[in-house]
């Protein structure tokens, strides 16, 4: 996902990505620990996408604050 898409969505929107996400990372993790992965980058990614929704959240929280 790139920032300027997230920066479309609303707050709702980017809750229920980041509840996708963090269930992706929870099966990759298990993946990973059964030696079933198949794409190890996936988990970088997500991690990344996971980090960049909450920036883009708080940053979204802070304008209406102010």
């Amino acid at each position: 996902m790139k920032a300027s898409e997230l920066k479309t969505k609303t707050s709702d929107e980017l809750t229920d990505a980041l509840g996708k996400l963090k269930k992706e990372q929870f099966n990759l993790r298990f993946q990973g620990a059964t030696g079933q992965i198949e794409n190890t980058s996936r988990v970088r990614q997500v991690r990344r996408d996971i980090a960049r929704i909450k920036t883009i959240a708080r940053q979204q929280a802070a304008e209406t604050k102010s």
